[in-house]
């Protein structure tokens, strides 16, 4: 699946506002309503960065706002290098649900 990078329209140092946004198609196939939280590994420069971030918020299953927002994503997209982007060119990226509640980021989607 796809998930391209998010943010609230603020870029902070601190990470703080970023996440990724999932499609609909994808929320609906691979999350599971009862889950509180789940966990997003991602590829570092020093080994991996995992964020577990929550998704037991009505906006998450909502129509519009399907994003997954943590800071620990944020600093992740900005000591990878990835945010942050153009104005209106946010990266995407490849994941694949890897165990239970956890999805892997496999890189820059092509």
């Amino acid at each position: 699946m796809i998930w391209t990078a998010w943010n609230n329209g603020r870029h902070h140092e601190s990470g703080t506002g970023c996440g990724f946004k999932v499609e609909a198609v994808d929320r609906d196939r691979w999350f599971s309503r009862g889950w509180p939280t789940v966990l997003v590994d991602m590829p570092s420069s020093s080994g991996r960065v995992l964020a577990e971030v929550n998704i037991n918020k009505p906006s998450f299953g909502g129509a519009d706002c399907r994003e997954l927002i943590g800071q620990a994503i944020g600093r992740w997209l900005i000591s990878e290098g990835y945010a942050p982007w153009p104005a209106g060119a946010p990266p995407k990226f490849e994941v694949r649900p890897s165990h239970g509640h956890t999805f892997e980021v496999i890189g820059l989607a092509a």
